[in-house]
């Protein structure tokens, strides 16, 4: 845990020149190569994968894919419809693999960690379970909103004895993440510009720098991220 404060401190302060980028044939965009360990996010809107040619090429001379975030559920009631598929298809591969529910704020919190749980079965060696959060409820105060975050974190580190890492964009961080969720690991998606500036607090662990890759194995674009560390503290992370 040290190790990953450490490095979050590293890459907080850094400016942007500091920051070496490189062009991926592979994936077809710019990527932060400084850091080894990169990954992809996937659901239903990407098909059917050929998981079998996934992990073949490497990004960069000195970075390679090794991990994936599966989506599983939605609200209260929605499964994605090639979770399961895709679960089962990635662990086949020499990628972890995490899985994430993408919270609706209009839907109780408790039914939707019981949607999460009741639906993922994650082994040891899977990465913790995430929770997508990235809207508010117009019609709740930001201090329920809050709360309702705070319920679906408690019940899902119960269930699987970790704790989860929480998804979302820098606007919705800066509103309810941040000064409340500190403790938590954060996974952050910020496209615009070439480093997180800015003030972030708390255990900063993977950044979703593109959401354009391209990627053998997928049709169609693909976000893209980073973990803030090596690959050994990748796999310190994960479910014992």
């Amino acid at each position: 845990m040290v190790a990953l404060i450490a490095v979050f401190l590293y890459f907080k302060y850094r400016g942007p020149s500091q920051l070496e980028w490189e062009f991926s044939r592979s994936a077809q965009i710019r990527i932060p190569v400084e850091y080894p360990v990169h990954g992809i996010d996937v659901s239903k809107h990407q098909g059917k994968i050929d998981w079998t040619v996934i992990h073949e090429s490497p990004l960069a001379e000195n970075a390679r894919l090794e991990f994936v975030f599966i989506k599983a559920t939605e609200g209260i009631t929605i499964q994605d419809k090639r979770f399961k598929t895709n679960y089962t298809a990635a662990h086949a591969t020499n990628l972890r693999v995490g899985a994430y529910h993408f919270f609706i704020p209009w839907r109780d919190p408790v039914q939707q960690a019981d949607n999460f749980v009741h639906t993922v079965k994650l082994k040891s060696g899977d990465l913790p379970p995430v929770l997508d959060v990235e809207s508010s409820h117009p019609l709740k105060s930001d201090q329920q909103t809050i709360r309702d975050i705070d319920t679906w974190l408690q019940l899902v580190k119960k269930e699987y004895g970790i704790m989860p890492i929480i998804y979302t964009n820098r606007r919705f961080y800066q509103r309810f993440i941040k000064g409340h969720f500190d403790e938590y690991p954060l996974w952050l998606a910020h496209y615009s510009s070439e480093q997180l500036s800015g003030d972030i607090s708390g255990k900063l662990w993977f950044w979703q720098y593109s959401e354009l890759g391209k990627l053998n194995g997928i049709k169609g674009k693909v976000d893209y991220n980073v973990f803030l560390g090596d690959l050994n503290e990748l796999e310190k992370i994960c479910i014992p």
